[in-house]
């Protein structure tokens, strides 16, 4: 049983290495070989960290990236190199927008210019979170163009699993 959690921690500590095409919470299963039903990724406005607004539905026609994350999780800090690097090669065509779920607003823009955050950073909660289906933090999603759910990630994702994720919408980079 030790052996168990004590795997379960490391796994969780150094994140997953996993994508799936997989739609948000409360979606149904598809009936396998089926093709899966397009479920529209929950819509959500919220301030970012430059006093602005965003609304998911102001980036409809283009892929965008969703990354749940705190200030907190050490995985979350792991993955902001991955993420900056993808926002400096795709951000115009598919960007990038960091969800802070932190019940304390004040502890985000101290962390996003200690590690140097280059892409958009808004101000959520857990509750939307949930309402995505993030199981843990990070989780990242990738949003097609039309507003639907493409894949979700839990944990540290790498630039090449990341690049596969989005390889549809990100020919010519």
């Amino acid at each position: 049983m030790r052996r168990a959690a004590l795997a379960l921690l490391v796994a969780l500590a150094a994140g997953c290495e996993r994508i799936d095409p997989a739609p948000a919470a409360g979606a149904p299963e598809a009936a396998p070989g089926a093709a899966a039903e397009a479920v529209p990724a929950p819509a959500f406005s919220l301030p970012d960290l430059a006093g602005g607004q965003l609304a998911l539905a102001d980036l409809r026609g283009r892929p965008v990236v969703i990354d749940f994350w705190a200030t907190w999780c050490a995985p979350c800090e792991r993955q902001v190199p991955v993420l900056n690097a993808f926002q400096a090669k795709h951000g115009e065509r598919i960007p990038v927008l960091g969800i802070s779920v932190d019940v304390d607003p004040n502890a985000v823009a101290p962390f996003v210019a200690e590690h140097a955050v280059q892409y958009r950073v808004l101000l959520g909660d857990e509750g939307l979170a949930r309402d995505y289906g993030a199981l843990g933090f990070p989780t990242l999603f990738v949003v097609r163009p039309d507003g639907s759910v493409h894949s979700a990630h839990v944990g540290v994702v790498s630039p090449e699993a990341l690049e596969a994720a989005v390889a549809e919408w990100s020919e010519g980079s």
